[in-house]
């Protein structure tokens, strides 16, 4: 029956759409661009609704290896409403690079139903197959710019060590096979339980975190993050750092949790090191850029960091709820905090050019009062200012890693977030005591509502945190 289905209808929704924009685009080409952007956006929006309206418990598809439950719901949401404002992100940006093409939408579209299918992937082998669906469209988005050397260097570099994570990802999962006898994730969990884990599968455990600590840019696998960041067009380094980021974190966390909760002794020791990795990366290597994209990549790297404290505090004798929760509520503040800082990063544009460059927001205050100050407000939230939503994002995972008993994880957050406060002061300090320099165009309108959306969360945020801690709960308790 077709309503046997019903679980997979989002995804099967954005395919179909992706496929019929991408034949409406061959017959009207470049003239269709813009049209299939606008309508992608509703596509996107309309997957949301469907997930929306899906309020049953756990089901599960095609032998277990598609789980849709409410942790995946509220995933792929933040998922789709990334891929949407990237898509209003780049509007212009793409008209005045030429680049507002009919294959860009559909590329983000199809990527998109990849990132869902992660999210809801129950399954070592419906995994990696949703992950090659994801990779191969964001290969070609990083490339997208093909007449920059930058970008075709950034869509290349990415390529080459995405094959090597997919490579130790596979091989990782082939040990727990041998091991388990089995790839879905309750059957490796119930043989783990079984039989004990012995050294072969801790060592497949490990590869596949290392496969996995690619896709979220964690340490020590974040080499790729600054290049393709700096690289690739600035729509696209917003989309790996904002919906990219959202399905790659839900990954790792349905992977951990669903397939080795048994090993919790040995994954939260390997989680712990690259979450103090990461914190420690972002907090000192951003300190010296010059170049805005790559300090928001190395940004990036440093709240992976802090987010990954929550799944630590996930553990069983630990705070399992309170620690997954806390990773939700962090995420969604992440993804307003990353769309609005590079909705600023496109409104830094002079002339046919875009500026990159840190000392070009000399001055800014005078000349733009009200982007300065909603700049500055995105700044202070992902430096952890009180009363913005990123010091309840931070507070949330430090609470849970207190109530793990992990004090000194905790500790060592509070001391990199206060270290990585002074990059993101910095930039406020250019911006409202340096003298003016660089005059910016008029901010386009896409720009200008994506940031006010953004903002408006960041600051208002503190008016109502209950709501969103009730819905990350639910969600939570839905892995348990």
């Amino acid at each position: 029956m077709l309503t046997d289905y019903t679980p997979i209808f989002p995804e099967l929704f954005i395919v179909l759409a992706a496929l019929v924009l991408l034949l409406w685009g061959v017959y009207h080409r470049y003239q269709a661009g813009f049209i299939i952007s606008i309508v992608s956006i509703l596509v996107l929006a309309g997957a949301a609704l469907l997930i929306a309206r899906q309020e049953q418990p756990a089901e599960e598809l095609f032998n277990g290896a598609f789980v849709n439950d409410s942790f995946a719901r509220f995933m792929k949401i933040l998922t789709l409403a990334g891929s949407a404002f990237t898509i209003m992100l780049s509007f212009d940006y793409m008209r005045r690079e030429r680049l507002l093409r009919f294959e860009y939408p559909v590329l983000i579209l199809l990527s998109t139903a990849g990132m869902m299918l992660t999210i809801s992937a129950n399954d070592l082998i419906s995994l990696y197959l949703a992950l090659e669906f994801q990779a191969l469209a964001l290969y070609v988005v990083a490339a997208f710019h093909r007449d920059r050397l930058r970008s075709t260097e950034a869509g290349l570099k990415y390529f080459v060590l995405g094959v090597l994570s997919s490579g130790l990802l596979l091989y990782g999962s082939s040990l727990v096979y041998g091991y388990t006898g089995a790839t879905g994730f309750p059957q490796i969990a119930e043989a783990a339980r079984a039989h004990g884990a012995p050294i072969g599968f801790v060592f497949g455990l490990v590869f596949i975190l290392a496969g996995l600590a690619f896709k979220i840019s964690a340490v020590p696998f974040h080499m790729w993050t600054p290049d393709v960041y700096e690289g690739a067009p600035t729509p696209v380094t917003a989309y790996f750092a904002a919906a990219a980021k959202m399905s790659a974190m839900a990954m790792v966390i349905r992977v951990i949790l669903g397939a080795f909760p048994g090993s919790a002794a040995q994954w939260q020791q390997v989680v712990i090191a690259i979450s103090v990795g990461s914190m420690a990366l972002g907090a000192f290597a951003a300190i010296g850029q010059q170049n805005i994209k790559r300090l928001l990549a190395y940004s990036s790297i440093g709240h992976v960091g802090y987010a990954l404290i929550g799944l630590a505090a996930a553990t069983p004798d630990g705070a399992p709820v309170e620690g997954i929760s806390s990773v939700l509520i962090y995420l969604t503040i992440y993804l307003a905090m990353t769309l609005g800082s590079f909705a600023c990063v496109l409104a830094m544009r002079k002339g046919n050019t875009m500026s990159e460059a840190i000392e070009d927001l000399a001055g800014i205050s005078r000349e733009k009062p009200l982007f300065a100050f909603l700049f500055a407000m995105l700044l202070f939230s992902l430096a952890g200012v009180p009363p913005l939503a990123g010091f309840f994002a931070k507070f949330y995972v430090f609470n849970a890693a207190i109530q793990a008993h992990l004090y000194w994880l905790a500790i060592v957050g509070v001391v990199l977030s206060v270290v990585g406060a002074y990059y993101y002061l910095r930039i406020v300090k250019i911006m409202y005591f340096d003298e003016p320099g660089v005059v910016f165009e008029p901010i386009p309108a896409s720009v200008q509502l994506t940031l006010g959306v953004s903002a408006a969360f960041v600051i208002l945020f503190f008016l109502n945190p209950s709501t969103l801690k009730a819905a990350a709960d639910v969600a939570s308790r839905s892995l348990f």
